[in-house]
């Protein structure tokens, strides 16, 4: 009985964790992107809807340490489209520790982000920093935030794609990808949003 409950469990994780882009083709990023794109359309005005929960979260990065980038700046609401595990596209891409540069390995999980970003008519493309909950919520929340904007940086000069269509948010340990083991490497993401 033990065993059959803990292959459930592992079914059902697996049915309801964010598949990572690495894991989908082309074809099923863009359809992910245009489900989003679509709900999001269709519920504008909603403060909740189907596969998507919209939060609204202060920016914490005024409570920084002093020298440290963004320190003493006043707070702003940053809102997110909690988006359901089955419409993520979800990026693992490796930096170095305590760190935003991307590992050179990398690069090939960037690159497929950048031909489905090249084939979609999306007009803006939400990039979102997520950690593990190692750390205080301040400093993952920079973390996240310098490695997402890492990630839009390699878009626009490696890639080509237009600034004006990405935008870069850190959202640090209150969005885990495996709330089960908090200190996952699945965790520690870069989430893609179509929003427009």
């Amino acid at each position: 009985m033990a065993r059959s409950c803990c292959v459930l469990s592992a079914f059902l994780l697996l049915c309801f964790a964010p598949a990572f882009a690495q894991d989908l083709t082309e074809e099923q990023i863009l359809q992910r992107f245009e489900a989003q794109r679509e709900i999001l359309r269709d519920n504008e005005t909603a403060p909740k809807t189907r596969g998507f929960d919209m939060i609204s979260s202060p920016d914490s990065t005024n409570d920084l340490p002093a020298g440290t980038q963004n320190a003493g700046k006043p707070a702003s609401e940053v809102v997110f489209a909690e988006v359901s595990p089955e419409l993520q596209v979800n990026l693992a891409i490796r930096f170095a520790f305590d760190s935003a540069v991307i590992a050179p390995d990398q690069r090939p999980a960037l690159e497929k982000m950048c031909a489905v970003m090249r084939k979609s008519d999306i007009g803006m493309f939400r990039i979102i920093g997520h950690t593990d909950v190692k750390g205080s919520a301040s400093y993952n929340e920079n973390l996240s935030r310098l490695r997402a904007e890492e990630v839009r940086r390699w878009l626009i000069s490696d890639c080509g794609i237009a600034a004006t269509r990405m935008e870069a948010i850190g959202m640090g340990k209150k969005f885990l990808a495996n709330p089960e083991n908090p200190l996952g490497s699945e965790n520690r993401r870069v989430e893609f949003q179509a929003i427009s």
